[in-house]
């Protein structure tokens, strides 16, 4: 038997071989960058820094799918079970912005990257749907946090978006979908969508 037959089966590999999360596209420095961009909203992403020129080349999307599984398990902590709401309203939400920001756009934009922007940019409404988990947001002090989080998620997208498609004098006019967007997730945080009381 070859040695090669014999790697395959154990657990060392093949040499050269590249490792699992290199062949599943998952990087963690690089999760860790996008997400660290996102948190500070004041980021701004010039192409004259090349780490931010090419912050968002990738469409990676195991940051996104984390961040709502972690946004839903989240919400599951609070007393909501809205897997299905957090699921559904992303993917309507990923489809009418991709077909908006083809519409404004010359040079137009692909889905996955869309889906990874936004994705990316739910990390500050997981944090609001921990602190949910400890303090009821459905009363003042929920409507008043809610909106600074939307804020949040929507100045962070919309710097991205324009960025990408070099969109600087409509940033307001793709800030608007991305905060209605992020909006109905907030909503998801504060009231109790499953269950009438």
């Amino acid at each position: 038997m070859s040695t090669e037959w014999l790697a395959a089966f154990g657990t060392g590999g093949l040499p050269g071989e590249p490792t699992l999360m290199e062949e599943l596209d998952i990087n963690f420095p690089h999760i860790m960058d996008k997400s660290l961009a996102v948190l500070n909203p004041f980021h701004q992403y010039s192409p004259d820094h090349n780490k931010d020129a090419h912050l968002m080349d990738d469409t990676d999307l195991a940051g996104p799918l984390l961040f709502c599984f972690v946004f839903g398990v989240l919400l599951l902590f609070s007393g909501k079970s809205q897997f299905g709401y957090v699921y559904g309203v992303g993917l309507m939400g990923v489809i009418s912005i991709y077909l908006l920001l083809n519409l404004m756009s010359e040079g137009g934009i692909d889905a996955s990257r869309v889906t990874s922007v936004l994705g990316y940019c739910l990390l500050p409404l997981c944090l609001l749907s921990a602190i949910n988990v400890f303090v009821k947001l459905n009363g003042v002090f929920g409507f008043v946090i809610s909106p600074l989080f939307i804020l949040w998620c929507c100045t962070s997208a919309s710097g991205i978006f324009v960025s990408i498609l070099n969109l600087q004098n409509q940033r307001f006019l793709v800030a608007y979908p991305v905060g209605l967007f992020y909006a109905c997730f907030a909503l998801l945080s504060v009231f109790d969508v499953g269950s009438a009381k």
